[in-house]
């Protein structure tokens, strides 16, 4: 027969009930808590990171990452195109100036240089006819002179002797009017001729000078000719290291494009890129420091270059008194960019908790170390290690530096050991 079982008291529904009752007190209880002004919270000390505030010299600057580079690069680039016939050299090959690098071809330029050769040699031939020439018409018209000027000497003997017979009535009029015609006709031949003469001067003047100037023109356009002939040969422009250079044979190479560079080595610099938020406190003469195979050196900005690319400029930066041993071309350095000179300040260490209050405010302990309670402050400088305390904490004061993120709500940090 049947029988009637007992009703149990707590089932799985009345348990979930209540345990969700519970928990929606303890999150009441909790917001309660953390939001009433005098939120406490118990740390381990362990856990968090303590730092004390001290007074000692400040410098602020910046970590910026620099890269090695010679002190002077000169492009080379191809001042005229051509097929790259031979290879000299590779690159990375140290040269002198003007050790051949590479060799190229162009048909069309040789061809033009012997085009322009033939049209100077016909310059020179031209000159030379017209120098010819009015050595020739010099001579002539010189010739003409003495026939002109005898001829007048003589028509004047005669005149004048005709002239004194004609007074004494030793000759007819007849033949003294003749005397006088030819000498009168004399005169004016040697004026004819001398005129004559200056004209052909200055015509053979300007004509021997235009011939000089065309055939001086011709050489300056051949030997202009000739040096981009020379150029298809390209050579070392200054003593230095080859890099970056990209020629195969039988490459066609354009003018004007960028062949490679020869990297001076009688010296080094340093690049560095640097956030565009400090581009208005860069300028030149600021120290930079950095440490090299355990020792310590200086540089100083030479050069800022304000255009600004994704965020950030560069400036090239200058070794100050001596370049570290076995420094090489691209090796990059982690250098400490100062931009202020060093003073004396109030100093609290660099921590998480400034994600978290934007350095106006943090956690101070009291004496016994066993309490931290907020109090606002105000931060200035900075530099990666420190931040400068304008006020709000004194020397000797410890305060909590590690992240804040759970402590939104705390007013109280309960410390324990």
């Amino acid at each position: 027969m049947d029988r009637a079982l007992p009703k149990k008291r707590w089932n799985s529904k009345r348990i979930t009930l209540v345990a969700g009752g519970v928990g929606i007190l303890a999150l009441i209880f909790a917001s309660y808590y953390f939001t009433s002004g005098n939120a406490r919270l118990n740390v381990d000390a362990e856990r968090i990171t303590i730092s004390e505030v001290r007074e000692d010299s400040f410098r602020e600057f910046i970590p910026v990452n620099g890269t090695v580079l010679p002190i002077t690069s000169i492009f080379l680039d191809a001042s005229v195109g051509g097929r790259v016939e031979e290879k000299f050299v590779e690159d990375g090959a140290k040269l002198t100036k003007g050790d051949p690098i590479m060799r190229l071809s162009n048909t069309d330029l040789e061809l033009s240089l012997v085009t322009q050769e033939t049209q100077v040699y016909n310059n020179l031939t031209q000159m030379q006819i017209a120098q010819t020439a009015a050595q020739q018409t010099s001579i002539a018209n010189r010739n003409q002179m003495a026939d002109a000027d005898n001829a007048l000497k003589e028509a004047k003997r005669i005149f004048d002797l005709n002239q004194t017979l004609y007074d004494k009535k030793a000759v007819g009029k007849q033949e003294y009017l003749q005397a006088k015609n030819n000498y009168d006709y004399q005169v004016e031949r040697i004026k004819l001729t001398r005129e004559n003469i200056a004209q052909d001067s200055i015509r053979s003047a300007q004509t021997l000078e235009q011939n000089k100037q065309l055939y001086s023109s011709g050489m300056s356009a051949l030997e202009l000719m000739r040096r981009k002939v020379g150029d298809l040969i390209l050579r070392a422009p200054v003593d230095g290291q080859l890099t970056s250079f990209d020629a195969e044979i039988g490459q066609s190479k354009n003018p004007g494009e960028r062949l490679g560079q020869i990297d001076v080595l009688t010296g080094f610099k340093v690049r560095a890129d640097i956030d565009e938020h400090y581009i208005s406190r860069i300028y030149p003469d600021l120290e930079g420091e950095f440490t090299f195979a355990g020792k310590s050196y200086k540089l100083v900005i030479k050069k800022v270059y304000t255009q600004v690319t994704n965020g950030r400029f560069q400036v090239d930066m200058e070794f100050v008194n001596e370049v570290p041993d076995g420094i090489r071309r691209g090796q990059t350095l982690q250098i400490r960019l100062a931009l202020s000179d060093e003073t004396t300040a109030v100093l609290l260490a660099k921590g998480g908790f400034y994600q978290q209050t934007g350095g106006n405010w943090v956690f101070k302990l009291t004496e016994d170390g066993k309490t931290a309670y907020r109090v606002d402050v105000q931060l200035g400088r900075q530099n990666p290690d420190y931040y400068e305390v304008v006020s709000g904490l004194e020397p000797g004061d410890k305060v909590v530096t590690s992240s804040y993120e759970t402590y939104d709500r705390v007013q109280e940090l309960s410390i324990s050991n």
